[in-house]
């Protein structure tokens, strides 16, 4: 039976998986790796770190399906977007650490040439924000003279965390990326699906730096030299997370729409072969692709979901395991109605304010762990519900079910409270597990394990729905009152 081994590469671990032509976990691994904050509002990850972590998960992922690497059909890979590694093309190591898609130190730049926003978002359907890997490229250049240098002497390559990894699995042979990864750079027009001189340009990135762009379904080399898989299996399907997301729930049409609640929350809903510009500060980005013809998706991203809850746990030591928020917040007091704006780097979709801090109300001597708790919960809930928002306003209709899946879908207790507070029902993924295998579906196709399309729908599965049990003007009081607290916060940071 042929197998596909997808490299799942997140914001705080990776993961490897084994997946089945039935669609099938075999085995999986998973290894967290370090968050470095060196300054307030900086993120950054060490690119060995995240690479040794593959070199890690793979041998164990496969040790538990119990599947020999000679046996692999091919490989997909998934990565955190907008994450940039800037390397050297001959020792193949980074010459810099890797800046986060939750980095804020490009927030300065970003407010000096809002003038520009117009017609770059023209090109890139994206906000400019120091979300987007453009800023980040420019940044690192201006950090330090010989890096740019040495880029425009060809000396160096650049690429989100995908082409990391496939440069690292190849031997340094392939530089390449695929379209949903590329259209969150701010450096492709979406409409030509290429590099844009203009852009690259304004963001003063030399192009030489960057990857080939590829279908998410296409040629991206062979293994080569690697000490943990044999040489010559093929890398066939690369997304960022959210499109392989989309996949992984079978959303090839337009009309399919989904939430993965990962590190941040990420809804997406397929709009098909055209692009369609939000009018309510939402993204208009590539989806994954089977082949040279684009397909578009509109996006809200929330930067801060499963992270508010790591940080209950790591930063505040309110908790012993992320799962016990669950039993926490359900035991929390309904008449403490303690609100948390989780804005810990800014606030994303539809608000795009990266000066804003998270900021909680209505602490008392009675709050306890479980209220905060609660909090955090409902702070990524009515995020969820201003992204629907934004996107029924833009498609003109409401959204009818809400599809979801990532780590926070295995919370019951939060699946109920976002159905309550979106008053209207929540189907949960019953592969928990959709980013990866969205990947899978992508590498499968490409080698044969699934002929079309047609046959993955078949293999994605629904799980339990969560139907909204709130009284409807209980629920508009509530995000009427989340509304008020956003508005300060905004209000707050804004006026400094």
């Amino acid at each position: 039976m042929p197998n596909i081994l997808t490299i799942d590469q997140g914001t705080t671990s990776t993961r490897a998986l084994v997946i089945n032509e039935r669609g099938e976990n075999l085995g999986s691994a998973n290894l967290e790796f370090t968050q470095h904050f060196p300054q307030p509002g900086w993120v950054e990850h060490d690119p060995l770190e995240i690479w040794n972590t593959v070199r890690e998960v793979v041998p164990r992922a496969l040790a538990q399906a119990k599947i020999e690497p000679r046996a692999l059909a091919g490989i997909g890979i998934t990565n955190q977007r907008e994450t940039i590694v800037l390397w050297d093309r001959a020792t193949s190591q980074p010459v810099a650490r890797a800046l986060v898609w939750q980095d804020r130190r490009t927030t300065d730049f970003c407010r000096q040439r809002q003038a520009d926003e117009p017609w770059l978002r023209q090109k890139t359907g994206l906000m400019l924000d120091p979300y987007f890997s453009g800023t980040k490229i420019r940044w690192l250049l201006e950090s330090d003279p010989n890096l740019r240098r040495r880029a425009e002497a060809g000396q160096l390559a650049c690429g989100t965390i995908d082409s990391w990894l496939i440069w690292q699995l190849t031997g340094g042979k392939v530089h390449a990326t695929d379209v949903s990864n590329a259209s969150r750079t701010l450096l492709l027009d979406i409409h030509k699906v290429q590099w844009d001189d203009e852009l690259c340009r304004f963001f003063q990135v030399p192009k030489t730096l960057l990857p080939r762009v590829l279908p998410s379904v296409a040629d991206y080399g062979v293994t080569a030299g690697i000490d943990f898989l044999p040489d010559g299996i093929p890398i066939g399907g690369v997304a960022g997370d959210q499109q392989a997301a989309l996949v992984g729930q079978g959303g090839f049409a337009p009309g399919d729409a989904k939430c993965t609640y990962g590190t941040g929350a990420f809804f997406l809903s397929h709009t098909g072969g055209k692009p369609i510009p939000s009018q309510h500060r939402l993204l208009t980005s590539l989806a994954a692709t089977v082949d040279e013809k684009p397909q578009y998706v509109l996006e809200g991203s929330v930067f801060i979901a499963g992270a508010a809850v790591q940080w209950l746990r790591d930063g505040l030591h309110l908790l012993s395991s992320s799962a016990e928020v669950e039993a926490q917040a359900a035991r929390a007091d309904a008449a403490q109605p303690v609100i948390f704006v989780p804005a810990l780097v800014g606030l994303g979709a539809p608000h795009w304010v990266p000066e804003a801090r998270g900021v909680i109300f209505g602490l008392t001597r009675n709050t306890t762990s479980a209220e905060l708790a609660r909090a955090a919960l409902d702070g990524v809930a009515f995020q969820v519900v201003d992204l629907i928002d934004a996107a029924d306003n833009d498609a003109g209709r409401p959204l009818g079910t809400l599809r979801v899946d990532g780590g926070m879908a295995q919370n019951a207790w939060f699946l109920q409270r976002q159905a309550d507070l979106l008053g209207r029902p929540v189907l949960a993924a019953l592969q928990k597990e959709a980013t990866a295998l969205g990947a899978a579906f992508l590498a499968g196709l490409k080698v044969g394990v699934w002929k079309d399309v047609g046959a993955l729908r078949q293999l994605t599965q629904e799980g339990r729905t969560f139907t909204p049990k709130m009284d409807e003007d209980e629920r508009k009081r509530l995000v009427a009152n989340w509304r008020r607290a956003v508005k300060a916060v905004i209000e707050f940071y804004c006026a400094q």
